[in-house]
């Protein structure tokens, strides 16, 4: 049980980086980014070609299984995820917005988006499973019954540390502030003067660099293929509505109790039905709260 819940949590904290991106995009640009799911794709494989090229500099860091060169890939993968985003706006969702645009348009583009973005991956990686590294590590008993990974420790730890940073972005920072005036009031928040524009390309770039790095995080507990995106995208619009639209927090606490679902599931019903998880929690917080067990719209609350 308590290893199972350790499970929980590091796919939890996975799903949480994605659905803290999404549910910005959500809250602020008020429509639902099905193309999102495909930037934690990019982004996990625009690492693993850092990786690729970089391996000569320095070998493995104790005790983890990646070294320097996966380090610098998060941070290539962030600016690639990021400059993929503002292009999807520029050229798509930019356009839609400007014609006064129902939001399931913007849906249903997004829909498109997101199918180029994996034919794309599909084209330049192949489809085969790959690896950041073929390091070995080994795990370590914290507790009696609790054995963990050192990248699996990384990964709470970098979770903790991104969530916190952003909390504090959105709360003490002019440029956070107005991210969420305008999630809370769009037509205040422009009469006032604040330059949308600005928060829009912001909002990209933080939900593309959090998907970037969700992406690598997964990459290194599992493997990486094409398809995971795909394979995110129920839990991600799951952990975003279930923490409430726009509530960063909200994304973190959703992330995580989606993960502990789908790890505690497997002790009672066949692995094979976990999927169905977080459809089933979405459809009990459709029904009973829809706004979210945080609130809807509250940025950073």
């Amino acid at each position: 049980m308590l290893q199972a819940i350790a499970d929980g949590l590091l796919n939890g904290s996975i799903i949480a980086l994605g659905a803290i991106g999404l549910t910005l995009t959500m809250g602020i640009l008020r429509f639902a980014n099905f193309a999102h799911a495909e930037l934690i794709t990019w982004g996990a494989y625009v690492a693993l070609a850092v990786v690729a090229v970089l391996p000569p500099l320095v070998g493995a860091i104790a005790p983890f299984s990646f070294g320097l060169p996966l380090l610098i890939g998060i941070v290539v993968a962030m600016a690639a995820s990021s400059a993929l985003a503002l292009a999807a706006d520029a050229a798509v969702f930019r356009p839609l917005r400007a014609r006064r645009s129902e939001s399931m348009t913007l849906v249903f583009a997004s829909f498109g988006v997101a199918l180029l973005v994996r034919m794309a991956v599909l084209l330049i990686f192949g489809g085969s499973a790959q690896y950041y590294s073929n390091e070995l590590t080994f795990a370590v008993e914290v507790l009696p019954g609790l054995m963990l990974l050192p990248d699996q420790v990384f990964t709470f730890g970098l979770t903790a540390a991104l969530w916190l940073a952003l909390h504090l972005f959105l709360q003490r920072t002019t440029l956070g502030l107005s991210m969420r005036a305008l999630a809370e009031n769009p037509d205040l928040t422009r009469v006032n003067g604040v330059d949308v524009a600005r928060v829009t390309r912001w909002t990209w770039i933080i939900g593309g660099s959090m998907a970037a790095i969700a992406g690598v995080l997964y990459g290194l507990s599992v493997q990486l293929r094409p398809e995971i995106g795909f394979h995110l995208i129920l839990p991600l619009f799951t952990a975003a509505i279930l923490g409430g639209l726009g509530n960063v927090t909200g994304a973190l606490m959703g992330g995580m109790i989606v993960g502990l679902a789908e790890s505690l599931s497997v002790l009672i019903i066949p692995p094979e039905y976990k999927p169905a998880v977080p459809f089933l929690i979405l459809l009990a917080v459709l029904f009973i709260r829809p706004g979210g067990l945080f609130g809807a719209l509250g940025v950073a609350r």
